[in-house]
């Protein structure tokens, strides 16, 4: 079935229409089944709507009308999986459950992400409950070999396994900064090839960091019904809320560290192969829409979605550069009234996705329909305000980009409240609760109002993902909130059969000047790519962004090779005192290189291996 007529293809990029060809058209048999994107979008617009209960051609046409020439790009696992007979997810993230230390519990979680890899979804852990190694067991009195061991046999797991179309498998790993193997946690992927398939976070806490300040002590703590009776006798001890647990336990204190050390060490790490990143867990938690019934202490592989143990979650984004009126003139603006039109759409896109999504466990069912959490985001941020005149790294910039994320949120939060009118709210809905939420307290009083007297119908709606991929199939857009990575450079795409195909890139942004102006190489003065920029302005961004995101943001810093170490480290201390959710930089150098087999002669920069286009769970 068609819902328009053919139209010529919108790519204007060889490289485009490659990774449409290689990740998101229909194959059955090892045979295209889609002529064009066209039909895909078809197939996506049609099978979406089918959620709905009236007016399904209605919204299969506004769906369709949505995806067309790029303006709201959904999820890869949409994309490729949406309308298919393929039994995957149309879900992009996924944390699982709390591993329990036991080797029947470990294998078993084990199998567990073997099956949502499998089906394409990436997958977090927090390995914060895995006795720390040398410690002997409560029952048993085997010796634990640690959770950075155990991760070693998912990461092998994750090698072996292809997820949908010609992505591998992505994991985020995550450890609390007061286990007992945090120091080793944290040089894990100093040996080159080394958990080459996680992303590593510490959890940083508030006490952990007002300890930094002081110069204090830091105890390193396992919870003491977990330990051999050697190990609790005659100790001292602590109560924290563990992974896992409700309310705070009594903690063994194994041994104490300098905390200042100990975050050198962290950010050490960081500065030399980037890893770990950070996240700030107790601004996540108070920040969280779902406080009063869970406690998170994991992300997605990319960072942008916090869940709780089998959380899951669906993502979109709005392509900003196909909104652009009038690019490279004095009366360049925003279409605001077709992005917030857009906007709706895909909200009522992305709850019907909940709909007509297999899931890989039961379990990610029960939450995923439980809180209806979406993620609606945006990307094309660098290429539109050089399009709108504004730099990058400027008040006008980052004023022009919250005016925008605002309306985007604000515009969710309304078409969630008037799904909750017409299907009802999320499950696990507390009016009271929710209503007491810090971030649902900072919407503005008509949303507040409408979810006291309707309810609403998602947990969250708003998060900012890599999207390079995606991006990449919209005419390579700048991807995210990230600055234009370079005017022209050579990329790798993994194609269908295994192989690797190199492509001369262009930005969307230099191609639209040069469509203007086609003997011209001089740029405008905003055009700045993300080597010109402090790296201090991509935390700006993020902080500008953040109050109108109720998930959270995937940014990465990039750094100059010659950026100092105390400079580099300063980056964090500001993530931190601005409020932000999380901090990942990236510096390159000769031990992480350009990892994501990117180039461009005149920069030099690479990205961390985390947001390959291969890798990214988009």
């Amino acid at each position: 079935m068609r819902i328009t007529s053919v139209v010529s293809e919108p790519f204007i990029q060889e490289i485009s229409r490659l990774v449409w060809d290689s990740k998101y058209r229909l194959r059955s048999h090892g045979r295209a089944r889609e002529a064009g994107i066209g039909e895909s979008w078809d197939r996506i617009a049609i099978a979406v709507a089918a959620a709905e209960t009236k007016d399904r051609k209605r919204w299969s046409r506004q769906f369709r009308q949505a995806l067309s020439a790029f303006r709201f790009l959904p999820g890869g696992r949409i994309l490729a999986g949406a309308g298919t007979s393929n039994r995957v997810t149309l879900f992009n993230c996924f944390v699982m459950g709390v591993l329990e230390d036991s080797m029947d519990g470990i294998f078993s979680a084990l199998h567990e992400g073997a099956l949502t890899m499998q089906q394409g979804g990436g997958v977090g852990y927090d390995f914060s409950t895995l006795r720390p190694a040398g410690s002997l067991a409560q029952s048993t009195g085997t010796i634990a070999s640690g959770p950075v061991s155990f991760m070693q046999i998912w990461d092998a797991s994750c090698a072996t396994l292809l997820s949908t179309g010609s992505r591998r498998g992505a994991m985020m790993a995550t450890l609390r900064c007061d286990h007992p193997d945090i120091e080793t946690f944290i040089a894990a992927k100093r040996e080159s090839g080394s958990l080459r398939n996680f992303n590593l976070s510490v959890q940083i806490s508030d006490d952990f960091m007002a300890a930094v300040a002081r110069d204090d002590d830091w105890p390193l703590v396992f919870p003491a019904a977990h330990l051999d009776s050697k190990s609790v006798a005659d100790s001292r001890h602590v109560y924290r809320r563990w992974t896992g647990e409700k309310d705070a336990v009594p903690c063994v204190i194994l041994r104490s560290v300098r905390a200042r050390e100990l975050w050198e060490k962290i950010l050490r790490g960081a500065y030399d192969y980037a890893e770990p990143g950070v996240l700030f867990v107790d601004t996540i938690n108070k920040q969280n829409n779902l406080a009063y019934r869970e406690h998170l202490t994991a992300t997605n592989p990319c960072g942008e979605i916090p869940l709780p143990p089998y959380g899951a979650c669906d993502l979109g984004s709005i392509n900003l550069a196909a909104f652009v009126d009038h690019a490279y003139s004095d009366s360049a603006t925003f279409d605001f009234d077709a992005i917030a039109g857009h906007a709706a759409t895909a909200t009522r896109f992305l709850d019907n996705v909940i709909e007509v999504s297999e899931f890989p466990l039961q379990l990610h069912a029960d939450q995923a329909r439980g809180t209806r959490r979406i993620g609606l985001g945006i990307t094309g941020l660098g290429d539109a305000l050089i399009m709108l005149g504004a730099d990058y790294d400027s008040d006008l910039g980052r004023r022009t980009a919250a005016e925008v994320m605002a309306l985007i949120c604000h515009t969710a939060y309304r078409t969630s409240i008037k799904l909750a009118r017409e299907k009802g709210a999320f499950p696990f809905f507390d009016r009271n609760a929710f209503l007491g939420g810090h971030f649902v307290k900072s919407l503005p009083d008509d949303i507040r109002h409408g979810i006291a007297e309707h309810g609403i119908r998602n947990s969250h709606l708003t998060a900012i993902a890599p999207a390079g991929t995606i991006s990449l199939l919209a005419n390579n857009v700048s991807s995210g909130i990230e600055p234009v990575f370079a005017q022209e450079y050579d990329r790798r795409v993994l194609k269908v059969d295994g192989s690797y195909a190199k492509h001369r890139v262009r930005d969307y942004a230099f191609h639209k000047w040069l469509e203007l102006d086609p003997g011209s190489r001089e740029m405008p003065p905003c055009y700045v790519c993300a080597h010109e920029l402090p790296p201090r302005a991509h935390l700006d961004m993020v902080a500008a962004l953040q109050p109108y995101v109720d998930n959270a943001i995937s940014k990465t810093v990039n750094v100059p090779e010659d950026y100092i170490f105390e400079d580099f480290s300063s980056l964090y201390d500001a993530a931190w005192s601005a409020g932000l959710k999380g901090c990942t930089a990236f510096r390159s150098n000769p031990v992480t290189g350009a990892i994501m087999e990117l180039s461009a002669t005149d920069t030099g920069l690479g990205s961390p291996h985390c947001c390959s286009i291969e890798r990214e769970a988009d």
